[in-house]
């Protein structure tokens, strides 16, 4: 297979993941040849399995012998979402095996419904990491304050952590910290570093999408669109910091490795810029950046291998400050995204269980 955009961008220290997963993507063979073409993960959401399963037949006949078979309506999401994600994660062994662990992997996001329940989080992710037995899956945790502590219980045991739904410098910097804490607890416990992977899923898009409404509202939209580039700067600089430091550096000696920045939310929610503004603008090393479908080809298609990140942070702290000199505050926008974010993985599941609860009647009725 020729070199695609893919291969030039992982020249630059940025991984390319896609941000979707469905059960036909995986068997009709799209998904093996988007990995011939470069990419190098997947991650998946409550959303992204909402549109798989209730909205195709694809699922319709394990729905339906599970139903029959007397499970729950949970344990049927259960079986179809960890079936998925296994397999996918088969695909991604050779891109796995071939960059020695970096990348080759996919993300289950452990149930957005036990998200103010610290300890039944952590047994919930620590039985999907046995259930799905494969080095080259994640357990995504949301970025709150329970979830920084699963991402630390998970990562002292030595499991794979996707941190997801951060929006902020300073929610950044808690889960770097999550993260640290994880690797030396592991450590004190003989554990090997080197078998632990993590990247921390900043969000992106949504950030300007909101704070552009403002600005128009405002009249002052010659600052649109450079608010969650300079937001994503500012953490790029918070990580380079963090993984340079003296603490990192002796976990990195017993073996630890970078949490990746994972650029996420990357596709253009507004007409008026590029369709592929959040990959060109966010090309840095040790990152990954996900992104849905439409972004992919994109990128395949006229995509640009320049780094750059770090950029200038002075700058990028600037916008910021300026922003709130305006009226806007780029934290408290943050703030509000990560509970509507929240909010909106809790409602995609639930839909989704309610969608499945429904086929399972329907399929069972016509039996």
């Amino acid at each position: 297979m020729p070199k695609t955009i893919l291969h030039d961008i992982a020249s630059l220290g940025q991984s390319l993941w896609i941000d979707n997963i469905s059960r036909s993507m995986i068997t009709n063979g799209q998904l093996q040849g988007l990995i011939d073409q470069g990419l190098r993960g997947q991650t998946s959401n409550p959303t992204i399995f909402k549109q798989a399963i209730s909205t195709s037949h694809d699922y319709d006949q394990k729905i339906q012998s599970l139903s029959e078979a007397g499970k729950s309506t949970f344990e049927i999401y259960d079986a179809l979402t960890i079936k998925d994600v296994a397999d996918a994660a088969d695909l991604f062994k050779g891109v796995y095996a071939e960059t020695h662990g970096l990348d080759g992997y996919v993300s289950l996001e452990i149930n957005p419904k036990l998200g103010n329940e610290f300890e039944t989080q952590l047994k919930e992710g620590i039985r999907l990491w046995k259930e799905l037995n494969r080095n080259n899956v994640m357990i995504k945790v949301p970025a709150t304050k329970n979830g920084m502590k699963v991402v630390e219980g998970l990562i002292a045991e030595g499991i794979n952590v996707n941190v997801t739904l951060i929006f902020s410098a300073e929610q950044y910097a808690q889960v770097t910290w999550a993260y640290l804490n994880g690797l030396k607890r592991l450590k004190e416990k003989g554990g090997d570093l080197n078998k632990v992977h993590s990247v921390a899923s900043v969000f992106v898009s949504r950030i300007d999408t909101s704070i552009d409404k403002w600005l128009d509202d405002n009249q002052l939209s010659n600052l649109r669109g450079q608010a969650a580039v300079a937001n994503s700067q500012i953490i790029y600089h918070k990580f380079q910091q963090t993984f340079s430091s003296e603490e990192f550096k002796a976990l990195q000696h017993k073996g630890a490795n970078l949490q990746r920045v994972l650029w996420a939310s990357t596709g253009t929610k507004d007409a008026k810029y590029s369709d592929i503004k959040y990959i060109t603008e966010l090309i840095g090393q040790d990152t990954v950046n996900t992104v849905p479908d439409k972004t992919l080809m994109a990128t395949l298609d006229h995509g640009i291998a320049k780094r750059a990140l770090p950029g200038n942070v002075a700058q990028a702290q600037q916008i910021v400050t300026t922003l709130r000199e305006k009226g806007i505050d780029v934290g408290i926008v943050c703030n509000k995204l990560l509970e509507e974010g929240l909010l909106a993985f809790e409602k995609s599941f639930e839909e989704l269980t309610a969608s499945i609860e429904e086929k399972s009647k329907k399929l069972c009725s016509k039996a």
